[in-house]
């Protein structure tokens, strides 16, 4: 039996987890769900799987949470802010952390995870985009275990040997190859993206996912990020990461050996997938996935990704190799160009605009410490408000 802790429990990829667990009621037990500000849907998760614990950012929404669980004759205690994700993320009594917090929010419950020796189910990629280095740091330094669910990432682990140690070359592997569905934009003509509105751009094709990475997939910054956090998790160089666009998101990944082998892990669009190997590793347990229909599917393509068209691809790759804090500026400008665009206040097709401007005005430098990081997060969220600011003037 293992207690889990659901730092996210209300986006997707918290609902999908606390989906797969309660198929399996002899395996998981859920000691902890966290939410940001929506009471009533952690509410109604409490009522259904009875964590001993519930986090919500402020004292407001806590207030409004406990009066939900008192009325459901709840004995969930309720606790407040970063204070009682690391709680939460940290507790002896915790076996797993589905770490599934969108953004640079995740990162200090995820670090509290990673050095309280925790199983690790990222779904938070910005830890590692932010803070690669001192987060695997953590996870050796505690014997965590780190497992990927991001669908590329847990992909590319399913093909990989286990329990090799070096980098890819030693494993016997040539390159690694991140497939993305190129968006709902991947055809659109460029001079109709000036309009794109949120509701446009988070209609994802192929997956169900939440606001702010359903625009990252529409400017394919979600695959720049998970070039990044490839490279921590697979101790991969730039140019053994490569993208491929494949529009029927059925291929999640592949994985290239020096012999010409390419394993490549498939499955239908469904995060309760890499959600449950994770959850089960190294077993297998039912996720409630049905079966891929390889004859529905028919035909699988796949095309070179366009860096001009997407020029996040191009960014990710930049900074990848320029290390550091670059990473960290990287993130916080993207976050906030995206919640400025979901918030109306600036156009689609700016959003990398703002990115590399920001990138060209912060300093960066190595990091050693994650007050280091905090503080380029930090410097680089001033600068771009006041770059998307500007721009909205104009």
């Amino acid at each position: 039996m293992q207690n889990i802790t659901v730092l996210g429990a209300t986006g997707s990829i918290g609902r999908s987890t606390l989906d797969v667990t309660i198929r399996h009621p002899d395996r998981y037990r859920i000691f902890a769900l966290t939410a940001n500000s929506n009471h009533e849907k952690l509410a109604a998760l409490c009522k259904i799987h009875h964590p001993k614990y519930a986090v919500i950012a402020n004292a407001t929404h806590a207030k409004n949470l406990e009066q939900a669980l008192k009325q459901f004759g709840l004995k969930t205690e309720v606790l407040v802010g970063e204070a009682g994700l690391i709680a939460c993320a940290a507790s002896p009594e915790v076996d797993t952390v589905m770490a599934a917090i969108v953004g640079a929010a995740g990162l200090a419950p995820s670090l509290a995870a990673a050095g309280a020796g925790k199983k690790i189910l990222l779904a938070n990629k910005e830890a590692l985009v932010m803070a690669g280095a001192v987060f695997m740091r953590k996870v050796l330094e505690a014997g965590a275990t780190l497992l990927p669910i991001d669908s590329e990432h847990n992909a590319i682990f399913q093909c990989l040997p286990n329990h090799m140690p070096g980098g890819l070359i030693e494993k016997g592997v040539r390159r690694i190859l991140l497939t993305g569905s190129g968006g709902p934009f991947r055809t659109t003509a460029s001079e109709l993206l000036l309009n794109v509105t949120p509701e446009q751009a988070c209609a994802h094709p192929n997956w169900v996912m939440g606001r702010k990475i359903s625009v990252d997939s529409a400017t394919m910054m979600n695959k720049g990020l998970e070039i990044i956090e490839a490279h921590w998790l697979f101790n991969a160089t730039s140019s053994q990461i490569e993208v491929v666009i494949h529009p029927q998101s059925v291929i999640h990944s592949m994985v290239e050996y020096s012999d010409g082998s390419v394993l490549a892990q498939l499955g239908n669009p469904d995060m309760r997938t890499p959600i449950a190997q994770a959850l089960a590793y190294p077993e297998r347990i039912d996720s409630g996935v049905d079966s891929l229909d390889l004859f529905r599917t028919g035909t699988l393509t796949f095309e070179e990704p366009n860096f001009e068209r997407f020029p996040s691809l191009r960014l990710a790759y930049e900074v990848l190799n320029a290390g550091g804090s670059t990473s960290a500026v990287f993130n916080a400008a993207n976050e906030m160009a995206v919640a400025a665009f979901l918030d109306h206040k600036l156009a689609f097709n700016r959003i990398t605009n703002i990115i590399s401007e920001t990138l060209a005005r912060v300093p960066f430098g190595p990091v050693q410490t994650i007050d280091e990081i905090i503080e380029a997060d930090r410097h680089s969220r001033v600068v771009a408000v006041e770059l998307i600011t500007a721009m909205s003037i104009q």
